[in-house]
């Protein structure tokens, strides 16, 4: 099993569970990215929360993630990877 510490907000009226992934998640491929991020949803929802997942990981200097594309302008604010880190506010073991 394995535990995530995620931040589970509500955001421009969306709620958001957001996942912070380490930077082997960018090496994968969009198919096994996409599998990942629907097994997070499912063991989300499956946690009784709210929303919908996205993923966010830093690769460098950068930070990448993998959002609704409604969200992108949000993920792409300067400091995101420094706000999603100060509110993490859950566990997620899956």
């Amino acid at each position: 099993m394995a535990k995530y510490q995620i931040a589970h907000v509500r955001q421009s009226g969306q709620d958001m569970i957001i996942f912070p992934l380490t930077s082997s998640f960018g090496s994968q491929s969009n198919t096994s990215q996409q599998e990942i991020m629907d097994s997070l949803q499912q063991a989300a929802w499956g946690a009784d929360l709210a929303g919908h997942v996205a993923v966010i990981w830093q690769s460098g200097n950068r930070v990448h993630f993998r959002a609704p594309t409604a969200w992108h302008s949000f993920f792409r604010s300067p400091g995101i990877w420094e706000w999603v880190m100060t509110n993490i506010n859950k566990e997620l073991t899956i």
